[in-house]
């Protein structure tokens, strides 16, 4: 009898162990998220088409990134601002204009600006991809959205030097890609909404094909993000990320 009492118990302790091990949290979700977006290289071209008050305008770029501390971008199109570079190394960030002939880095208050007249700004260029490391996320419910079933998931940042204070996030189910996004300011005013509206498979992973970024402290309709050709662990020369390319 003592016997057949201890393996009951071990069983149930077995099975508590199971269920809660496999319990979905907000860190495990953001460590799918991360899967899904962050890779040791990629390379690729994008386009981004910026909605003002007056015009649409549309800038062609081809990229490099390294983990989540480095990136290089150059403008392809439009002409006037073909040969535009950014580089972005751990915590800093350095600008290149052909018109200038000149490298800025960006930092303190400039980070803010916007990139180029669009709804993204410097601080979002240089904002760590890596939401594991930044935030901590709690579940607090789940919605539809683009008719897909998503969990709600809210995050609040772990130190002072992030750009967003706290961000909600409706994620995908089953394909882990954070469909729509609120990002607030650290007073709980909201500054900018996302989505992501077409998504693509590259070999295992999700990632977005369409992107969509709203300003709601600007005027205008928002500038889309589209990906155009992408590339994920690839070998890239470290020149790339030095500050002797972005004159290069």
């Amino acid at each position: 009898m003592k016997y057949r009492i201890l393996i009951v118990t071990l069983l149930i302790m077995v099975s508590c162990l199971f269920s809660v091990d496999n319990e979905l949290t907000g860190e495990k979700l953001l460590k799918m998220i991360d899967k899904n977006m962050n890779a040791d290289t990629m390379t690729g071209e994008s386009r981004m088409i910026i909605h003002t008050r007056r015009e649409t305008r549309e800038i062609t770029t081809r990229f490099w990134i390294q983990g989540t501390e480095k990136s290089f971008s150059e403008y392809l199109a439009p002409p006037r601002e073909k040969g535009t570079k950014m580089l972005k190394l751990n915590d800093d960030l350095w600008t290149f204009t052909p018109a200038a002939n000149r490298k800025i880095r960006i930092s303190g208050h400039m980070l803010r600006q916007s990139v180029s007249g669009s709804d993204l700004s410097y601080e979002d260029y240089m904002e760590d991809t890596s939401l594991e490391m930044s935030y901590t996320a709690d579940i607090t419910g789940e919605e539809v959205v683009q008719d897909r079933n998503c969990y709600v998931i809210l995050l609040t940042a772990k130190t002072e030097d992030v750009a967003y204070s706290t961000r909600k996030i409706w994620v995908d189910k089953e394909k882990y890609i954070p469909l729509q996004e609120n990002r607030y300011a650290k007073s709980g005013k909201l500054l900018k909404k996302t989505e992501i509206r077409e998504i693509m498979k590259v070999g295992n992973r999700w990632y977005p094909k369409v992107m969509y970024f709203k300003d709601v402290l600007k005027k205008g309709k928002g500038t889309e993000y589209i990906i155009d050709k992408i590339e994920f662990d690839v070998k890239i020369d470290p020149v790339i990320f030095s500050r002797s390319a972005l004159k290069k």
